[in-house]
């Protein structure tokens, strides 16, 4: 457990693919809201220094969420993007802390070893900037992940902006990322909406990192299931599976 990291996990957003009146986070995985799984996950790397940035029926996330943890929370009145879920949450991380871990709240497969291995990987590299990524066979409709020469992480290109060479590339962007505080704080307000959505969108970090040559760099991670998020009925049902198939394993 680490006093100097904290864990912004976001959870803000409408899950309209999820064709349901309920919060995406609040959807079950074995009978237990899907955020839950990431904020345990949280407290075993950052202990309390946590906030979760809600949005959508933020009342009711705020209120499940509490029961089971004493932790902060930043309000996104709009969904504006990653970025923007961020930077509402950064008046709400303690002065003690000089990393900042982004987690989703709709990854709840994700493990403890894992982000504590970015973190210290991000520490001993002295980095700026550490990206948890991880190879997939078919990596269709994720964000490939660009990296030079000396292994250092210089963009993340979604699918639909990727060449046809680029889509080859097999390293996809988790969304999970180790960022020194200094850092983010002040590269955020540099985001732009350069976008057909209009949201300021986290991998924008990125470009902004390596036009100021900052170190940047990459954790593959070796397990592609830790990083499966979910956006329709379809993913739930997937990572349920995964998630009862990992219970009975533990048990």
């Amino acid at each position: 457990m680490r006093k100097n990291v904290a864990v912004i996990i976001l959870a803000a957003g409408m899950g309209t693919r999820m064709k349901s009146n309920k919060a995406k986070v609040l959807h079950e995985i074995q009978g237990k809201p899907m955020i839950l799984y990431v904020v345990e996950t949280a407290r075993k790397v950052a202990g309390d220094n946590i906030i979760v940035v809600i949005g959508n029926q933020a009342d009711t996330v705020r209120s499940v969420v509490s029961e089971s943890a004493d932790i902060l929370f930043a309000y996104q009145e709009q969904q504006l993007g990653t970025a923007h879920a961020v930077l509402c949450a950064l008046p709400q991380i303690p002065e003690r802390c000089d990393h900042v871990i982004i987690l989703c709240g709709d990854v709840p497969l994700i493990q403890a070893d894992t982000i504590n291995a970015l973190v210290e990987e991000h520490l001993s590299a002295d980095r700026e900037v550490s990206l948890l990524a991880v190879e997939m066979d078919n990596p269709f409709g994720y964000g490939r992940v660009l990296i030079d020469g000396r292994k250092q992480l210089y963009a993340i290109i979604e699918e639909s902006d990727a060449t046809a060479s680029q889509k080859k590339i097999k390293l996809i962007n988790s969304g999970i990322y180790c960022i020194n505080k200094a850092f983010l704080t002040r590269a955020l307000p540099d985001i732009k909406p350069d976008n057909t959505q209009g949201e300021l969108y986290l991998t924008d970090i990125i470009s902004i990192g390596h036009r100021q040559k900052r170190n940047m760099g990459v954790m593959t991670g070796t397990n592609y299931q830790q990083i499966l998020g979910i956006n329709t009925c379809q993913d739930l049902q997937a990572v349920d599976a995964v998630m009862q198939t990992r219970q009975r394993n533990i048990s």
